[in-house]
């Protein structure tokens, strides 16, 4: 069953040079947390929009999958995105999960659903400074640069301890990796995410990447 809960909330924090949420300086309005928090960010299962290469909108749904469902650590709490792929994948993982809007994926505006190759034909330079320019975005819709701030301090406030799984986009988990690791947006660029991949974090006075 899936539930809407919200599991964030609103502060301020200073941000380093390149624009990413600073998440050292986030530690002093943060101390409340005293158990470890783990934290796997999945990607959405495959879409037939991004088998053809169409951009995303909040009613796709995922492929059917003929694998067994991923193992989840027994006592591991399930939060999805609010887009039918992630509660779909989520739904294939366990009947329990909580809608978390701060996971939802970048807002293509009036971008939503169009076909790359049309906006390639139409739109070849606002698509191109969109690609390159993380503080660029589709009209109606959200910038990479915003993401990383939503993603950010929804980090920042996460203060849930103990084994979460949460299903979101390839966008938002490139949002996590910037801000976890305060590198420059730019580097976004440079991750690829497959469906059904996995990142793993922890938090224990501080978000870390766990490879493992």
């Amino acid at each position: 069953m899936l539930t809407d809960v919200p599991l964030w909330r609103d502060f301020s924090c200073g941000k380093n040079a390149t624009g990413v949420l600073n998440q050292s300086a986030c530690l002093s309005v943060k101390n409340t947390l005293v158990k470890a928090v783990r934290l796997t960010l999945l990607c959405h299962a495959l879409t037939q929009a991004q088998k053809n290469g169409r951009l995303a909108q909040p009613d796709d749904g995922i492929l059917p999958l003929a694998a067994e469902p991923l193992a989840i650590t027994p006592g591991t709490q399930l939060l999805a995105a609010p887009e039918r792929r992630a509660t779909q994948t989520a739904a294939w993982l366990s009947s329990q999960a909580q809608v978390e809007p701060a996971l939802a994926d970048g807002a293509l505006g009036h971008w939503q659903g169009l076909p790359f190759k049309r906006l390639q034909a139409e739109q070849a330079q606002a698509l191109a400074q969109w690609l390159e320019d993380p503080f660029s975005a589709p009209q109606g819709g959200e910038s990479f640069a915003q993401v990383c701030e939503r993603v950010g301090a929804w980090l920042m406030a996460f203060d849930r301890p103990g084994e979460w799984l949460a299903v979101t986009h390839p966008w938002v988990i490139r949002a996590a990796l910037v801000t976890v690791l305060e590198c420059p947006l730019a580097a976004a660029q440079r991750i690829d995410v497959l469906p059904l991949s996995r990142v793993e974090l922890s938090f224990t006075g501080q978000w870390r990447l766990r490879l493992g």
